[in-house]
Order: C-alpha cells, then sequence, then structure tokens
C-alpha cells in the first residue's frame, strides 16, 4: 500500500492509539461495496514475524553496511536501521550506505514497509554523520543561543542533508534539564558534552520546537529523549550500572518539558534507561509500565511512537539477558527496541519476542499495537518528505511549531 493511501486511512481509523476494528464489514446491503477505508487494518498484511520485526531498530556502522544488520532485514524482517560510530565519507557515501540496506524491502523481508533509517545528528560531539555534503552543526548549548527562527532555517538544512543521504530519522534533540551552567560538568550523559539547549524549561522548549520544526519541513521525523529526563544524573547509563534519578518526579520541571512538547506536536520520544526513584524505584524507565504506561502513555496522553534507548551494550541493562530486555521493553510500552552498539544480539531479542507473541495472546496485542504505530509513523513520513518539497521548493524557512 503506498505511503500517502495509507496515511489516509489511518486518519480515519485512529491507527496511531492501537483501537483498530480488524474484521469489521459493512451491515448487508443489496449492493455491493468497497470496504470502508476505516476499517482496514495497516498491519493486516504482515506476518506475526513480520509484525516484530517492525518493533527493532538495529544498528550498522554508518560508513559500511555491515553484514549482520543485512541479515536482521532478510532474516528476522527487521524494519528500522541506525547509523553509528561516524562517517566523514559525505552525503554521497552514506546515501551508498543506506541504499544497501532499502534494497531489501520486498514483500517477503519487511512486508514491503519501507524503513526507518536513522542516526544520532544533535550537532557538537554528537555528530555521526560529516563530510562533503554536511554541515558542522553545533553543540546544542551552542543552539540554545541561536534564536528560534534562526535554529529552524539552519535545521530545515540539516534535514535536507540527511534526506539526502537516505536517513528520515533523527534521534534528537535533547531535551533534558540540567540544572544550571555550573552543574553541567557533574552530569555526564548530558551536560559534559553539551548537548543541553540550556537551563531553563522555556528555553529547552522553543529551541527543541525549532529543532523539530526545521527538521520536519525537510521530511525528517525527530526524536526528543530522553524521558523522562536525564540531565540530573551522576552517571552514563552507557558506561555505569545502577544509575539512578533521585529527583524527577511525576509533576516536575523535567517531566513538565515533555507535556510541553507532546503539546507541541512531538511525536517520537526515547525513554532513558536510568532509574527513578520517584516514579519507580523497581525498575530502568525503559522496563517500567509506571514509566512508560502510565506516566507517559497515561498522565501526559501520549500516542505516539516510544523508542528505546540502546538496549545491546550499555551497562545499565546488562544484569538482564538480551531476551529480558527486549520483553521487558515491549510490556512496559515500548514501540521499538533500539539495538544499535551489538546488532549481533538481535536475532536472540527478535526470536524470544516472537515466541512469547506465539504463546501469549496479550503480548501479541502488544506487539500488534506497536506495530502498528510504527507502520503509521512510516506513512506519514514518506507523506511528509513529499509535502515538504512541494511546500517548499527554494527551501525557505516555515513557522516554528509552538
Amino acid at each position: 500500500m503506498g505511503a500517502a493511501a495509507l496515511l489516509a486511512l489511518l486518519l480515519l481509523a485512529g491507527c496511531s492509539g492501537g483501537q483498530q476494528r480488524t474484521g469489521q464489514t459493512e451491515s448487508a446491503s443489496t449492493t455491493a461495496t468497497p470496504t470502508p477505508a476505516a476499517l482496514i487494518d495497516p498491519i493486516a498484511g504482515l506476518s506475526l514475524a513480520q509484525r516484530v520485526g517492525q518493533l527493532f531498530m538495529v544498528g550498522t556502522s554508518a560508513s559500511a553496511a555491515q553484514q549482520v544488520t543485512l541479515d536482521a532485514i532478510s532474516q528476522q524482517h527487521v524494519g528500522s536501521i541506525f547509523l553509528s560510530g561516524r562517517s566523514s565519507a559525505g552525503v554521497a557515501a552514506t546515501a551508498g550506505v543506506v541504499s544497501a540496506f532499502t534494497s531489501l524491502v520486498n514483500p517477503a523481508t519487511t512486508g514491503g514497509e519501507p524503513l526507518l533509517v536513522a542516526t544520532d545528528q544533535e550537532g557538537g560531539e554528537v555528530q555521526v554523520l560529516q563530510g562533503a555534503g554536511f554541515s558542522r552543526i553545533p553543540s546544542g548549548v551552542e543552539q540554545g543561543r541561536m534564536t528560534s527562527e534562526g535554529l529552524q532555517a539552519s535545521a530545515r538544512t540539516w534535514g535536507a542533508q540527511l534526506r539526502s543521504a537516505g536517513v528520515n530519522m533523527d534521534l534528537a534533540p535533547v531535551v533534558d534539564l540540567v540544572a544550571s551552567a555550573q552543574a553541567a560538568a557533574g552530569n555526564p550523559p548530558i551536560g559534559a558534552f553539551q548537548r543541553e539547549f540550556g537551563y531553563d524549561p522555556s528555553t529547552i522548549e522553543s529551541h527543541a520546537n525549532a529543532f523539530r520544526a526545521g527538521m520536519s519541513a525537510s521530511g525528517v521525523e525527530t526524536v526528543i529523549k530522553h524521558f523522562p529526563g536525564l540531565g540530573r544524573v551522576g552517571a552514563n547509563t552507557d558506561t555505569r550500572s545502577g544509575v539512578t534519578d533521585t529527583v524527577i518526579g511525576r509533576h516536575g520541571a523535567d517531566v513538565g518539558i515533555y507535556r510541553s512538547e507532546i503539546a507541541a506536536g512531538a511525536r517520537c520520544i526515547m525513554i532513558s534507561s536510568a532509574i527513578y526513584t520517584q516514579i519507580d524505584a523497581s525498575a530502568p524507565a525503559i522496563f517500567s509500565p509506571s514509566v512508560v504506561g502510565d506516566l507517559l502513555r497515561g498522565q501526559l496522553g501520549f500516542d505516539g511512537l516510544v523508542i528505546s534507548d540502546d538496549l545491546s551494550a550499555a551497562r545499565q541493562v546488562a544484569a538482564w539477558t538480551p531476551a529480558d530486555r527486549a520483553i521487558l521493553a515491549i510490556q512496559a510500552g515500548t514501540d521499538i527496541v533500539l539495538v544499535s552498539a551489538v546488532p549481533a544480539l538481535v536475532p536472540q531479542m527478535v526470536d524470544a519476542v516472537l515466541a512469547k507473541a506465539q504463546s501469549d495472546p496479550a503480548f501479541a496485542q502488544l506487539v500488534d499495537t506497536a506495530a502498528r504505530r510504527v507502520v503509521t509513523l512510516k506513512s506519514s513520513l514518506g507523506s511528509r518528505a513529499a509535502d515538504a518539497v512541494r511546500r517548499h521548493p527554494s527551501g525557505g524557512a516555515v513557522g516554528v511549531t509552538r
């Protein structure tokens, strides 16, 4: 099914909330009529294995198409990839890497669903793609000193560069709240790398909105991160275990930023793997139904796409088996499990999720709901990219989303 057509169907059906009316038909009548668009399930044509595959985003080197990731698409039906590491090869070479993966899309692999092709193109020390055709992107702190209008115009340029390279998703911007410039050095994952836009919610929200609007104008989806916030921890979940936040609560300023971003149209959110004692002290946020289901989905009303932080090599989750990491994340309400650093773990994670879905009807429903969200987003991305070219052929900026 074409992306634009599918988007129209989903808007009618309200599929993003996972409440499909699969199998409903019109009342019997004397005249046969086509099945109403609102009754078509966007994942009806996908096998269970293909639905499970849509729930994984697998890493590959940004400078080469790794065989393990190619196999993940062709053998495990994986529906998204992540360009990792650092590449200075430029736009054209990156597009060549991406095409090795997109060429594998067919009815037997992804069910014909296109790939989400993501990377970390935040700026500063976190810019995966560089070289000819890619601008140097300033750090989050530097972006925070720009006007919102200036940042939006720049983000539109950066987004156009990503699209030219075949990338349609940026795991950015960071919206974590660091207490102050003085406190930044004591915050290894965010402040130490100057990834923050600023030190107050207003600055973070205005600049995150500008960044998202610019990327969106070029047809690139953004992912705000790391819910419910990594700006106050004293260790990095990638390199340390037991990383715990004792400050952030359900009604504080950190969560309030996400509330504002959701109201402003944010469609994708990445979940942290830190533990938040004021919300759920029993598990990392990515494994916590209290954080993902009750707080994000329930209290904040978010019905968009939820993506995990890396669950392959992060020390914070090393105590759980790869299989359990994937299952627990999906049970908590995650739609896409990110397996970026160690793609070789994908087969055992996918197999575990598939086996549980085959034996547990309630879990299979979670898989279906998540797969619908992924397919919905992919469809709208295709339409958004075409619309961006049609509406702004000269590259001019559009209004900031508020």
